[in-house]
């Protein structure tokens, strides 16, 4: 069983870059596609980018060409390197584990506790 755990987060003005990161630990990771999620306040959570076991990705548009979700099976961690940070980017954001493309159906094994990404104007 994987367990996931977020670091990275912090407060960045606007135009800077930050990159979390999500270790995993337990047996399996590589056999996850892997995926970040954010939630601003009173917001619903979304997906922000995906990694699958097989190294394609996908993003949402809102961060497409900023971020990038990038993964090293031997540490057992993904990535997610944030650049030209907005304001509007500000929310907690989660790493999530999902079995095959499940995640295509919002359907995810396991969550980290998140880690809060603040951007300031």
């Amino acid at each position: 069983q994987v367990q996931l755990v977020e670091s990275g987060g912090g407060l960045v003005q606007a135009g800077g870059s930050l990159r979390l990161s999500c270790a995993a630990s337990g047996s399996g990771f590589s056999m996850y596609a892997m995926t970040w999620h954010r939630q601003a306040p009173g917001k619903q959570r979304e997906l922000v980018a995906v990694i699958t076991s097989g190294g394609s990705t996908n993003y949402a548009e809102s961060v497409k060409g900023r971020f990038t979700i990038s993964r090293d099976n031997a540490k057992t961690t993904v990535y997610l390197q944030m650049s030209s940070l907005k304001p509007e980017d500000t929310a907690v954001y989660y790493c999530a584990a999902a079995r095959n493309s499940m995640w295509r159906l919002g359907r995810y094994d396991l969550w980290g506790q998140g880690t809060q990404v603040a951007v300031s104007s």
